[in-house]
């Protein structure tokens, strides 16, 4: 039977939280120049790389409670900075592995800032295989629709063994490593085929427990997500307010157009359910809790479906101007569009539900 042992404070946005969603809005918002340059700032200036990493590798050793205020934010301006791939994905696989050599030796660079990071094989189906060779593990074949693969520092790659499935960091190089950027419809969101071609790696955790890591990790992703769509979502529903109250029609705004309020309401309806189901996915993740696959996956349909339509919204209300490419709708819509089925469409997590809750078949 499914029940809800989250504590209801748990959901709370505390002081602490307000104040780094304040200080994240106004770097955003004024910062300006290179993707690197905002990468530096935000790790050295503000530690968000660092915040739900534990203070023996490097971190802060907050909960994932703070770092989904910088994912919120983060969705807000379609921010590049791997926040995602980085240290939800890859830095979640390495704890979630448990090998503290590991940890040791990669979080506090992801703490940092310095290294970035991402997961190959988890999201997408591949043909990696690791053998051994007199050096060690080698590692060969392909991993297609790497989130961020053309530039990771670190790949942590699910590759069959002689003795099962496992983990695989790989530091990739240009000589047993090729990494081809792949044309996607979100620019901001950049993946690519990897093929390992003997490329040198080390095993992460123990034989047999690769797929357990895997689950955690997507869960964990669709969390993750789930915080960003709610910022996209909340920027498209201010985006639209601003237009629809000074654009005029018939000596009047358009906002005032009994239709117009009635979309926007809809609209509003559909965010705060949104960010009620982003908060408690959050809160399971961050307590370590047994819902947490139900409610990663009630989020990713709910906050998704909030999406998609504020966007949606957002391109029609602005009119004829929200159809240009000189306009950021397109961007954000490109984004949600994307999304949907970066760690499983919205059919994928309802057929998860059912079996989750025993009502499958």
């Amino acid at each position: 039977m499914f029940r809800l042992d989250i504590d209801p404070a748990a959901l709370a946005e505390t002081d602490e939280q307000r104040q780094l969603r304040a200080v994240l809005r106004d770097l955003l918002g004024e910062s300006r120049g290179s993707d690197q340059v905002l990468r530096e700032r935000l790790a050295r200036e503000i530690g968000v790389h660092g915040l739900a990493l534990p203070e023996e590798y490097g971190g802060a050793g907050y909960t994932y409670a703070e770092l989904a205020v910088a994912l919120e934010e983060l969705g807000r301006v379609l921010c590049p900075v791997p926040l995602l791939t980085t240290v939800v994905l890859a830095g979640h696989a390495l704890l979630a592995s448990g090998d503290q050599q590991a940890c040791a030796r990669w979080l506090p660079g992801i703490a940092s800032g310095e290294l970035t990071a991402t997961v190959a094989g988890f999201m997408h189906s591949a043909d990696v295989i690791a053998e051994r060779g007199p050096d060690g593990w080698l590692l060969r074949g392909d991993a297609d629709f790497v989130p961020g693969g053309e530039s990771a520092d670190l790949l942590l790659v699910k590759a069959r063994a002689p003795d099962g499935e496992r983990l695989f960091a790989c530091e990739p190089d240009g000589a047993t490593c090729d990494r081809t950027a792949r044309r996607v419809l979100d620019p901001t969101r950049p993946q690519a085929v990897v093929r390992f071609r003997g490329a040198r790696a080390e095993p992460v955790g123990e034989v047999g427990q690769a797929a357990e890591v895997v689950d955690a990790v997507l869960d964990a992703g669709r969390v993750a997500l789930a915080a960003e769509h709610v910022g996209g979502s909340a920027h498209a529903l201010d985006a639209v307010l601003d237009h629809v109250s000074r654009r005029t029609q018939f000596g009047r705004a358009i906002g005032s157009f009994q239709a117009v309020k009635h979309r926007l309401a809809d609209l509003l309806v559909e965010i705060e359910g949104a960010r009620s189901a982003s908060a408690y996915a959050g809160a399971c993740l961050a307590a370590g809790a047994p819902e947490l696959p139900l409610a990663a996956s009630a989020a990713a349909v709910v906050c998704t479906g909030a999406y998609r339509l504020a966007t949606t919204e957002y391109v029609q209300l602005h009119g004829g101007i929200g159809f240009t490419w000189e306009h950021p709708a397109h961007l954000y819509l490109r984004r949600a569009r994307a999304d949907e089925a970066l760690f499983g469409t919205g059919d994928d997590h309802r057929l998860r539900l059912a079996g989750l809750l025993g009502l499958a078949g």
